[in-house]
């Protein structure tokens, strides 16, 4: 249902993180001092997983709908530069492709997506709809980010390729802060995660990597921490389990370097599952 804006922010903000310099990460009393004003943010983005667009006996397209709507009105509020959306853009049926693209294609904003284990089909038609491969890098302003494969076509659990993740590590080094984008967390912390300790390692030592961002697990929509990386979850868009609201994460990159991070649950509150880093 529609939210006023106002109400919207003053409800639902309760926490967030901050990330700032070396990478420290600590919690962020939004209740007490709330966000910082609009013009200390220099870039700010959200990021949506786990659509499973056609699963069968899911309210799919009304949940797309919905979600659309939320980030719209981030958008015309305190504003994003783009959205992505982490993985299982749809639930193994290609033939869902052409209209999920459709209800994709009414974000008021740039958009990017990530390759998700449902999201069944070779890298050559997910290219031809989506503008980019499986493996791909951008920037915006002076930030990096880094788009990686966690599954193949058939939908069995992989590594990132590491020749590629490496090249695009490399290129966006020189970046004032860069982030990842893949769906399938690569440390065993979760039940769904698959360890990928090759892509671990080239994290570890890759010194303006700030924040990795993972779908795939539904129920989670905190982070984590490993080698002074953050790995950080949004809950879900649909599918038929996770956690019992459906949100996305917001992430702010301040003019003084500070990253807040902190997650929306749109139709109550923000968990207290927020950050700051730098």
């Amino acid at each position: 249902m529609p939210v006023s804006r106002r109400k919207f922010i003053g409800n639902a903000f309760r926490g967030a993180v901050l990330l700032s310099a070396g990478n420290l990460l600590q919690a962020y009393d939004a209740t007490a001092y709330g966000l910082p004003p609009a013009r200390k943010v220099k870039l700010r983005f959200a990021i949506a997983s786990d659509g499973h667009y056609g699963q069968p006996k899911t309210e799919f397209a009304a949940m797309h709908q919905q979600m659309l709507q939320w980030l719209n009105a981030e958008k015309s509020g305190r504003g994003l530069d783009f959205s992505c959306i982490n993985g299982d853009l749809y639930h193994n049926d290609v033939t869902v492709v052409p209209d999920l693209k459709k209800h994709w294609d009414q974000l008021n904003m740039t958009y990017y997506v990530s390759h998700g284990n449902h999201d069944h089909g070779p890298e050559t038609d997910w290219e031809k709809t989506w503008g980019h491969p499986w493996h791909f890098g951008f920037t915006n302003k002076d930030t990096g980010f880094i788009v990686l494969n966690t599954a193949d076509e058939t939908g069995k659990y992989v590594s990132p390729d590491a020749e590629k993740t490496k090249a695009l590590l490399e290129e966006y080094k020189t970046q004032q802060q860069l982030f990842v984008f893949m769906h399938i967390t690569p440390i065993k912390w979760t039940d769904n995660a698959n360890p990928c300790p090759d892509i671990v390692d080239m994290f570890k030592s890759q010194q303006n990597l700030k924040a990795v961002f993972h779908g795939h697990d539904h129920d989670q929509d905190g982070y984590k921490e490993q080698d002074g990386k953050h790995y950080i979850f949004d809950s879900h868009i649909g599918g038929s389990w996770g956690t019992p609201y459906r949100g996305y994460r917001i992430v702010e990159v301040l003019k003084n370097g500070d990253i807040l991070t902190y997650q929306m649950n749109p139709e109550t509150n923000v968990q207290v599952n927020s950050k700051q880093i730098s």
